[in-house]
């Protein structure tokens, strides 16, 4: 109970209005945006601050792309969600900031130290910290701060709506029932803690029983997937099992939180923390990075069809996938092409944020930019193509390399630390590089002049990649439809000295004899190429893999899949593990690297081209 003297100051301070002020979001990764999410669909003007300009970006088109599955109250045009990379203008006018960074008391302190001088004096500050209570928070902070200050704690919506909240010792107390009727009226489930406890409710008893897992496994006494069989059969059967759990939350914050309860509560350490050290020194953190954590990476990103948990998905890329436009009527397929926003799952629906273009192809993202990169094919016997950007909400669409400067683009990659875009020309018989806003363009490769003639389909270039670190790129021509005569070429990404694109002799022919190669990806952390094929069976409509030797030389070429539809773009999740394909008969193809694990979704729902993701 507060004391007289408490009850003084109380009197003094009122709650704030939430009209016309927003909620503030500080951090914009998996829960900082769900969060966002969960107030913008009840029509609360959201900010999102990260410094992070690509996760910032990534909040943003998360919002967009699946505020759906948060059932929305409003309308879309009344939906308001706003990024920033400054602290004081995502803030300044907040009735509600939440705290998203990592779990780091320090890192978390000073965040509310820096909050407290651009604030108002009567807004709400709330921690997200799944360990910490808001009274250890609060310590850089004047005591009429940390009487603003509370626990506000998510977990994985819109699955899981619980919000846990909890006193920084010294809270106002009329601010938890004004909190409630704001989070009821945003469709969550607040529940108070009677009392300060580290790890609120739930995680309290989450923590007992994820250490004696871990237990189990440092001592050997079972596998990951053994534990979780055992768990799922008993208690939860179409649930979420502990360690498919702390994959998805990530070991090196599994960790911390361990050390913080092992430290508060003067607990004897059993080997848990070296157990898990030994995982974050080999950078297995879990589904958020590449080598994977307690299971294969990308075993929690699930798609349509599979049993999926709160927990699944949290990494998975959002999909930007080009539709030619060829299911169009004739005389409209040269003006009817699309750029489609879905989600790896399959089950978000295909959302248009880019219509009335001619023929678009290949596509890229440039993270560092915010940026949607594609090219326009036109009429193909026309010297009409052009290459576009625009934000990753589709907005600001602009011509960066203007019409009949290339003659039919294709597939197009981008060098993002070299701000750097390579893209091919089929029927231009050339291979392109420029700056991302297209200055600087330049002819890397040339096999003919397409104002004589481009009959000869074996010059034409199709696929490109980069392999950034080997300093080459790499292309298809694709030869005769189905005419077996496609090859694959590298080149240094650097022109020998004294050559040009028609006489440089570094050129290697890696493969011939294809069916009809199109687009390629260069996998440098596993040394692996993967292309498309479009041929004829039985090695064509394929995904192909060659495997890169100790020497630099590729051998070992391997169908991976057959019997797609037309098979044509192709992109790498390298964080999760997985390809992605796609094909002219509207189909989207998920494989785990080794070809296996083969998923198909977004069926039927235009004619394929180029496909890139955006990592969450």
């Amino acid at each position: 109970m507060a004391t007289d003297t408490e009850e003084a100051t109380m009197t003094k301070w009122k709650l704030p209005t939430a009209i016309n002020r927003s909620v503030g979001i500080l951090g914009a990764g998996v829960l900082g945006r769900r969060i966002g999410a969960c107030w913008a669909s009840a029509g609360y003007k959201v900010n999102i601050r990260d410094p992070d300009t690509q996760q910032t970006n990534g909040a943003l088109q998360y919002i967009k792309n699946e505020m759906w599955r948060y059932k929305p109250t409003v309308s879309p045009d009344k939906i308001s969600v706003h990024g920033f990379q400054d602290l004081k203008p995502a803030v300044e006018d907040s009735w509600l900031v939440i705290e998203c960074v990592p779990e780091k008391l320090d890192l978390k302190m000073n965040a509310f130290a820096d909050l407290e001088k651009v604030v108002r004096p009567d807004t709400i500050l709330g921690t997200n910290s799944s360990s910490y209570k808001s009274r250890e928070i609060a310590a850089k902070v004047k005591p009429d701060t940390a009487k603003r200050m509370l626990n506000m704690h998510y977990y994985i919506p819109p699955d899981i709506r619980v919000v846990e909240l909890m006193t920084s010792g010294s809270t106002h107390e009329d601010i938890f029932p004004f909190l409630e009727e704001h989070l009821k009226r945003s469709g969550m489930l607040p529940v108070m803690a009677h009392r300060e406890s580290t790890g609120f409710l739930l995680n309290r008893v989450w923590a007992a029983i994820k250490r004696e897992c871990l237990m189990v496994l440092s001592e050997g006494v079972a596998s990951p997937a053994e534990l979780d069989m055992v768990w799922n059969e008993m208690f939860v059967k179409t649930g979420v099992p502990p360690c498919e759990l702390m994959d998805s939350v990530g070991l090196d914050t599994v960790s911390l939180i361990e050390q913080h309860y092992i430290q508060e509560r003067n607990l004897h350490d059993p080997g848990v923390i070296a157990f898990l050290q030994k995982y974050i020194q080999e950078g297995r953190l879990g589904a958020k990075c590449s080598k994977g954590g307690l299971y294969p990476p990308g075993y929690t990103t699930k798609t349509a069809g599979q049993q999926q948990t709160p927990y699944d998905n949290l990494h998975a890329p959002t999909l930007y996938i080009l539709d030619l436009g060829l299911n169009n009527a004739p005389e409209e397929v040269y003006q009817r092409g699309r750029i489609l926003v879905g989600s790896a799952d399959g089950q978000t629906p295909l959302r248009t944020i880019v219509d009335h273009q001619p023929m678009p192809d290949g596509i890229a993202l440039c993270p560092s930019e915010g940026k949607i990169i594609w090219g326009n094919m036109g009429v193909p016997n026309k010297n009409d193509g052009s290459i576009m950007s625009c934000n990753l909400d589709g907005s600001d669409i602009k011509v960066i390399i203007p019409s009949g400067t290339v003659h039919t683009p294709k597939q197009i990659a981008v060098d993002d630390d070299c701000s750097k875009m390579y893209f091919s020309d089929r029927e231009g018989m050339r291979v392109f590089r420029c700056n991302i806003d297209g200055s600087g363009l330049e002819v890397l490769i040339r096999n003919g002049d397409w104002a004589t003639g481009f009959d000869d389909q074996t010059k034409w270039c199709v696929g490109l990649g980069l392999a950034p670190l080997e300093g080459k790129f790499y292309w298809t021509q694709k030869g005769p439809s189905k005419g077996s005569k496609g090859r694959i070429f590298r080149a240094n990404i650097h022109t020998p000295p004294g050559h040009d694109a028609s006489t440089r002799t570094d050129i290697e022919c890696l493969f011939r004899g294809l069916p009809e190669p199109i687009d390629i990806e260069i996998d440098e952390e596993g040394k692996f190429m993967y292309w498309t094929d479009r041929g004829e069976l039985p090695r064509g409509n394929s995904l192909n893999r060659a495997e890169r030797g100790p020497d630099g030389q590729y051998t070992d070429h391997k169908i991976l899949a057959r019997n797609l539809h037309e098979a044509i773009g192709i992109t790498l999740d390298r964080k999760n593990r997985h390809i992605y394909a796609t094909d002219l008969g509207g189909a989207v193809y998920r494989f785990n690297m080794d070809g296996t694990g083969r998923r198909k979704f977004y069926e039927d729902e235009g004619s394929f081209a180029g496909i890139a993701l955006c990592d969450k």
